[in-house]
């Protein structure tokens, strides 16, 4: 919606769609998921579920208003599934390391984020 949609109409909407993003709640929101064994083929999926949650939270931020009262929280939300999915990247276990880095990519060169 954030290509879509102007800056205030995005931060309209993304306060219905997603109502749990509100500089009213208190603590942590949307926590990085935990792989406990990178070498299971299943679990492997969780540190890309990281990356791909920080490169979306990262992609929301920048389309919010720079005023927007939600910009920390979902900015420090971001920066925690980065230091968790980028922590993955490491090629140790085939499992993840074949794919995980395209992720990577996409969330560092910050692909079709829009450079403010």
């Amino acid at each position: 919606m954030r290509r879509v949609l102007p800056s205030g109409k995005f931060a309209r909407w993304l306060g219905t769609f997603l109502q749990q993003i509100s500089p009213a709640r208190k603590g942590a929101w949307l926590e990085p998921v935990v792989s406990t064994d990178p070498s299971d083929p299943k679990l492997a999926h969780l540190d890309g579920l990281n990356l791909s949650r920080a490169w979306m939270l990262e992609g929301i931020a920048a389309g919010l208003p720079k005023s927007d009262k939600r910009l920390p929280m979902i900015m420090a939300a971001a920066k925690e599934h980065r230091r968790a999915g980028l922590a993955a990247v490491t090629g140790k276990h085939y499992e993840g390391g074949h794919w995980l880095g395209s992720f990577a990519v996409y969330l560092v060169a910050r692909r079709g984020i829009p450079q403010k």
